[in-house]
Protein backbone atom coordinates (compact mmCIF):
# COMPACT_ATOMS: atom_id res chain seq x y z
CA UNK A 1 0.00 0.00 0.00
CA UNK A 2 1.77 3.14 -1.23
CA UNK A 3 0.66 5.94 1.09
CA UNK A 4 2.55 9.08 0.05
CA UNK A 5 2.51 12.55 1.59
CA UNK A 6 2.96 15.44 -0.86
CA UNK A 7 4.27 18.87 0.14
CA UNK A 8 4.00 21.97 -2.05
CA UNK A 9 5.10 25.27 -0.52
CA UNK A 10 6.80 26.69 -3.63
CA UNK A 11 4.23 29.38 -4.43
CA UNK A 12 1.79 31.76 -2.76
CA UNK A 13 -0.66 28.94 -1.97
CA UNK A 14 0.77 26.01 -0.02
CA UNK A 15 -0.75 22.56 -0.07
CA UNK A 16 -0.24 19.15 1.49
CA UNK A 17 -1.85 16.13 -0.11
CA UNK A 18 -2.18 12.55 1.02
CA UNK A 19 -2.47 9.93 -1.71
CA UNK A 20 -3.01 6.18 -1.75
CA UNK A 21 -1.85 4.27 -4.82
CA UNK A 22 -1.51 7.57 -6.67
CA UNK A 23 -5.04 8.79 -5.85
CA UNK A 24 -5.46 11.83 -3.61
CA UNK A 25 -7.54 11.03 -0.53
CA UNK A 26 -7.03 14.13 1.65
CA UNK A 27 -5.70 17.67 1.32
CA UNK A 28 -5.06 20.86 3.27
CA UNK A 29 -4.45 24.29 1.73
CA UNK A 30 -2.88 27.46 3.14
CA UNK A 31 -3.64 30.76 1.40
CA UNK A 32 -1.48 32.85 3.78
CA UNK A 33 1.62 33.07 1.64
CA UNK A 34 3.95 34.39 4.36
CA UNK A 35 2.85 31.77 6.88
CA UNK A 36 3.86 28.45 5.31
CA UNK A 37 6.58 27.65 7.88
CA UNK A 38 4.22 28.14 10.82
CA UNK A 39 1.37 26.30 9.12
CA UNK A 40 2.93 23.18 7.67
CA UNK A 41 3.75 20.95 10.66
CA UNK A 42 0.42 21.37 12.48
CA UNK A 43 -1.34 20.93 9.13
CA UNK A 44 0.44 17.62 8.45
CA UNK A 45 -0.41 16.37 11.93
CA UNK A 46 -4.06 17.33 11.49
CA UNK A 47 -4.27 15.88 7.98
CA UNK A 48 -2.92 12.52 9.09
CA UNK A 49 -5.23 12.44 12.09
CA UNK A 50 -8.33 13.26 10.06
CA UNK A 51 -7.45 10.72 7.36
CA UNK A 52 -7.10 7.92 9.89
CA UNK A 53 -3.47 7.19 8.98
CA UNK A 54 -0.36 7.67 11.06
CA UNK A 55 3.01 8.97 9.91
CA UNK A 56 4.59 5.48 10.31
CA UNK A 57 2.27 4.26 7.56
CA UNK A 58 3.85 6.56 4.95
CA UNK A 59 5.93 4.90 2.25
CA UNK A 60 7.48 8.10 0.85
CA UNK A 61 7.39 11.90 0.98
CA UNK A 62 7.11 13.93 -2.22
CA UNK A 63 7.94 17.63 -2.47
CA UNK A 64 7.93 20.29 -5.18
CA UNK A 65 11.61 21.20 -5.45
CA UNK A 66 11.19 24.43 -7.41
CA UNK A 67 11.40 26.86 -8.92
CA UNK A 68 9.41 29.18 -6.72
CA UNK A 69 9.71 31.24 -3.56
CA UNK A 70 13.15 30.95 -1.96
CA UNK A 71 11.66 30.77 1.54
CA UNK A 72 8.81 28.51 0.51
CA UNK A 73 11.12 26.03 -1.18
CA UNK A 74 13.37 25.87 1.88
CA UNK A 75 10.36 25.24 4.12
CA UNK A 76 9.04 22.43 1.93
CA UNK A 77 12.38 20.73 1.37
CA UNK A 78 13.42 20.91 5.03
CA UNK A 79 10.09 19.49 6.14
CA UNK A 80 10.18 16.66 3.59
CA UNK A 81 13.78 15.70 4.35
CA UNK A 82 13.17 15.82 8.10
CA UNK A 83 10.22 13.45 7.83
CA UNK A 84 12.14 11.10 5.54
CA UNK A 85 15.05 10.95 7.97
CA UNK A 86 12.78 10.38 10.95
CA UNK A 87 10.66 7.70 9.25
CA UNK A 88 13.46 6.09 7.19
CA UNK A 89 11.48 6.42 3.98
CA UNK A 90 12.52 7.70 0.51
CA UNK A 91 12.18 11.21 -0.86
CA UNK A 92 10.58 12.07 -4.20
CA UNK A 93 11.18 15.48 -5.76
CA UNK A 94 9.28 17.03 -8.66
CA UNK A 95 9.48 20.27 -10.63
CA UNK A 96 6.93 22.87 -9.53
CA UNK A 97 6.37 23.86 -13.14
CA UNK A 98 5.85 20.28 -14.28
CA UNK A 99 3.29 19.69 -11.52
CA UNK A 100 1.41 22.83 -12.63
CA UNK A 101 1.44 21.71 -16.25
CA UNK A 102 0.27 18.22 -15.33
CA UNK A 103 -2.58 19.73 -13.31
CA UNK A 104 -3.85 21.86 -16.19
CA UNK A 105 -3.56 19.01 -18.70
CA UNK A 106 -5.44 16.78 -16.29
CA UNK A 107 -8.24 19.26 -15.62
CA UNK A 108 -8.72 19.80 -19.37
CA UNK A 109 -8.70 16.11 -20.30
CA UNK A 110 -12.49 15.90 -20.61
CA UNK A 111 -12.88 19.26 -22.33
CA UNK A 112 -13.70 19.47 -26.03
CA UNK A 113 -10.57 19.09 -28.14
CA UNK A 114 -8.99 22.50 -28.59
CA UNK A 115 -6.17 23.81 -30.71
CA UNK A 116 -3.83 24.00 -27.71
CA UNK A 117 -0.71 21.98 -28.35
CA UNK A 118 1.69 23.28 -25.70
CA UNK A 119 1.35 24.27 -22.05
CA UNK A 120 3.32 27.01 -20.28
CA UNK A 121 3.21 27.35 -16.48
CA UNK A 122 4.45 30.75 -15.30
CA UNK A 123 5.37 31.65 -11.71
CA UNK A 124 5.62 35.32 -10.76
CA UNK A 125 9.10 36.36 -9.62
CA UNK A 126 8.56 40.11 -9.10
CA UNK A 127 8.56 43.01 -11.55
CA UNK A 128 8.50 41.51 -15.06
CA UNK A 129 10.52 38.47 -14.04
CA UNK A 130 9.05 34.97 -14.05
CA UNK A 131 9.92 31.30 -13.87
CA UNK A 132 8.55 29.39 -16.85
CA UNK A 133 8.75 26.23 -18.92
CA UNK A 134 6.87 24.83 -21.91
CA UNK A 135 5.56 21.26 -22.13
CA UNK A 136 3.60 19.23 -24.62
CA UNK A 137 0.62 17.10 -23.57
CA UNK A 138 2.97 14.22 -22.71
CA UNK A 139 4.85 16.52 -20.29
CA UNK A 140 7.92 16.53 -22.51
CA UNK A 141 9.88 19.78 -22.23
CA UNK A 142 9.78 22.13 -25.18
CA UNK A 143 11.35 24.94 -23.16
CA UNK A 144 13.54 23.99 -20.20
CA UNK A 145 12.55 25.60 -16.86
CA UNK A 146 14.18 28.99 -16.67
CA UNK A 147 14.07 32.45 -15.12
CA UNK A 148 13.39 35.22 -17.61
CA UNK A 149 12.36 38.84 -17.93
CA UNK A 150 9.14 39.14 -19.92
CA UNK A 151 8.99 41.22 -23.08
CA UNK A 152 6.65 41.33 -26.07
CA UNK A 153 8.91 38.85 -27.83
CA UNK A 154 8.94 36.24 -25.07
CA UNK A 155 8.02 32.71 -26.21
CA UNK A 156 7.98 33.95 -29.85
CA UNK A 157 9.67 30.88 -31.28
CA UNK A 158 7.24 28.52 -29.54
CA UNK A 159 4.17 30.65 -30.35
CA UNK A 160 5.04 30.94 -34.02
CA UNK A 161 4.69 27.19 -34.37
CA UNK A 162 2.09 26.22 -31.72
CA UNK A 163 -0.95 27.38 -29.81
CA UNK A 164 0.15 27.72 -26.17
CA UNK A 165 -1.97 27.83 -23.02
CA UNK A 166 -0.37 30.05 -20.36
CA UNK A 167 -1.32 29.81 -16.68
CA UNK A 168 0.01 30.41 -13.18
CA UNK A 169 0.68 33.40 -10.96
CA UNK A 170 2.81 35.13 -13.60
CA UNK A 171 0.43 34.61 -16.52
CA UNK A 172 -1.49 37.83 -15.87
CA UNK A 173 1.42 40.17 -16.44
CA UNK A 174 2.43 38.21 -19.54
CA UNK A 175 -1.14 38.53 -20.84
CA UNK A 176 -0.94 42.32 -20.40
CA UNK A 177 1.87 42.61 -22.95
CA UNK A 178 1.26 39.56 -25.15
CA UNK A 179 -0.41 40.20 -28.51
CA UNK A 180 0.35 36.93 -30.27
CA UNK A 181 -2.78 35.31 -31.77
CA UNK A 182 -1.67 31.82 -30.75
CA UNK A 183 -1.52 32.65 -27.03
CA UNK A 184 -4.38 31.60 -24.76
CA UNK A 185 -4.73 31.87 -21.00
CA UNK A 186 -6.18 29.73 -18.23
CA UNK A 187 -5.68 28.90 -14.57
CA UNK A 188 -4.61 26.05 -12.32
CA UNK A 189 -7.58 24.79 -10.31
CA UNK A 190 -5.82 22.21 -8.12
CA UNK A 191 -2.39 20.58 -8.32
CA UNK A 192 -3.11 17.82 -5.81
CA UNK A 193 -4.38 14.99 -8.05
CA UNK A 194 -1.72 15.59 -10.71
CA UNK A 195 1.03 15.84 -8.09
CA UNK A 196 -0.11 12.51 -6.63
CA UNK A 197 -0.09 10.84 -10.03
CA UNK A 198 3.40 12.09 -10.92
CA UNK A 199 4.83 11.03 -7.57
CA UNK A 200 3.26 7.59 -7.76
CA UNK A 201 4.87 7.05 -11.15
CA UNK A 202 8.27 7.88 -9.67
CA UNK A 203 7.58 5.68 -6.65
CA UNK A 204 6.75 2.67 -8.80
CA UNK A 205 10.00 3.11 -10.74
CA UNK A 206 12.08 3.71 -7.58
CA UNK A 207 13.07 7.17 -8.85
CA UNK A 208 14.00 8.59 -5.47
CA UNK A 209 16.20 11.58 -4.61
CA UNK A 210 19.10 10.87 -2.22
CA UNK A 211 18.48 12.83 0.97
CA UNK A 212 22.09 13.97 1.24
CA UNK A 213 21.94 15.65 -2.15
CA UNK A 214 18.35 16.91 -2.25
CA UNK A 215 18.10 20.68 -2.48
CA UNK A 216 15.68 23.24 -3.90
CA UNK A 217 15.90 24.29 -7.54
CA UNK A 218 16.01 28.07 -7.22
CA UNK A 219 16.98 29.10 -10.79
CA UNK A 220 17.76 32.41 -9.12
CA UNK A 221 18.28 32.78 -5.38
CA UNK A 222 16.75 36.16 -4.58
CA UNK A 223 13.08 35.60 -5.26
CA UNK A 224 10.61 35.88 -2.39
CA UNK A 225 6.83 36.07 -2.49
CA UNK A 226 5.55 39.20 -4.29
CA UNK A 227 4.04 41.77 -1.96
Amino acid sequence: MSLILHIDTATETAGIYLALEGVMIAAAINQQRHDHAKWIHPAIEQLMKESGFGLPGLKAISVTAGPGSYTGLRVGMATAKGLCYALSIPLITESTLKVMAAAVIRQNVNSPKSLVTLYCPIIDARRMEVFAAVYNEKLEERLTPCALVLSENSFKQELDSSVILFFGSGAGKWQSICHHPKASFGEVVSVGPAFASLSYSRYERNLFTPLAYAEPVYLKEFYTHPK
